[in-house]
């Protein structure tokens, strides 16, 4: 076998690492500027939840707010801090290929393990344009490749067809999938070696059910160690754990994608649990008092406040 067929096959082999829960880490702020603080202690709290990977500089950790190098920094810190214990996902997806290129460069310079590049936003490219935007990618760096389809962040969806073509490049091993489409997963899934997670804390279990390997959480930032039993139930085949910690995780879920617009019902939940600041970038603003208070209701009757 040729060496660059073995090193192929590893980079497949590899993503299967990527299975379980990946928490879309929150960016905490504090009087403006990142809390590099705060962000070891969730990295601290996370990793003992049982995550297996931690994904910063995403939408839930307001990527589009951050400057350059605040993106790089926290990649750079969240490596140094994980220190090899889980995975590291880095957000470095645009909507210019040429800045994607340079932040998943960055990031595989800093030690993360994979890069989630999102689907560019905005510009509406054709599928052609698609693939030549993460075939660049991919083949411009060693690390692996998470395609992210996100349609209702970016106005574009990754046809299916598109994705089971990149599925070709050796280093395009993931795909985080947020359309909350059963059908589009089911394609991917059917045809491809592929490691599908979840884009949505809600679909996880179904997801899974189909042969996805996992859910990259929103939620999981405040209850990393349900999300890890859940993900790790499925991956088993304990199908009737997985439900009970579904159904139990429903509520949670359903706020996190129906107060508001994320991270602003994660960040809000983290602050009345006392571990961020609550502090958002515009032109991201502040849960308003009803959603507020049905956020706090959640929480106590999950058992993680006081009635």
């Amino acid at each position: 076998m040729k060496a660059v067929e073995i090193w192929e096959i590893e980079m497949k082999t590899r993503a299967e690492d990527f299975a379980g829960l990946t928490v879309a880490m929150i960016t905490p702020f504090k009087n403006g500027k990142v809390d590099f603080d705060a962000l070891q202690e969730q990295i601290e709290f996370l990793i003992a939840g049982g995550v297996s990977v931690l994904a910063p500089t995403g939408s839930t950790g307001e990527a589009p707010t951050l400057t350059h190098e605040e993106q790089r920094e926290i990649i750079r810190k969240t490596v140094e801090f994980a220190a090899g214990r889980v995975k590291i996902l880095a957000g470095t997806g645009s909507n210019n290929t040429e800045e994607a290129l340079s932040l998943t460069r960055y990031a595989e310079t800093a030690g993360a393990d994979a890069a989630l590049v999102i689907v560019p936003y905005y510009n509406k490219p054709t599928q052609e344009g698609l693939y030549q935007h993460f075939k660049k990618v991919a083949e411009s760096v060693g690390i692996q490749i998470c395609v992210y389809n996100v349609p209702g962040r970016t106005g574009r969806a990754i046809d299916p067809e598109t994705i089971i073509r990149l599925s070709e490049l050796s280093n395009v091993s993931m795909v985080k999938e947020a359309s909350g489409s059963m059908d589009a997963a089911s394609k991917v899934i059917g045809a491809t070696d592929l490691t599908v997670l979840s884009g949505d804390d809600s679909l996880t279990l179904p997801f899974m059910s189909l042969g996805a390997k996992g859910v990259v959480s929103v939620v999981g930032n405040f209850v990393p160690k349900e999300l890890s039993e859940l993900c790790a139930a499925m991956n088993s085949g304990d199908l009737e754990k997985a439900r009970a910690l579904h159904y139990r995780l429903s509520p949670l879920s359903r706020d996190m994608l129906s107060l508001s617009t994320n991270p602003i019902p994660v960040k809000k939940a983290m602050q009345l649990l006392g571990r961020d600041s609550g502090e958002l970038r515009l032109p991201m603003t502040e849960l308003d008092p009803a959603a507020t208070e049905r956020l706090r209701r959640s929480l106590v009757d999950f058992g993680l406040l006081p009635s």
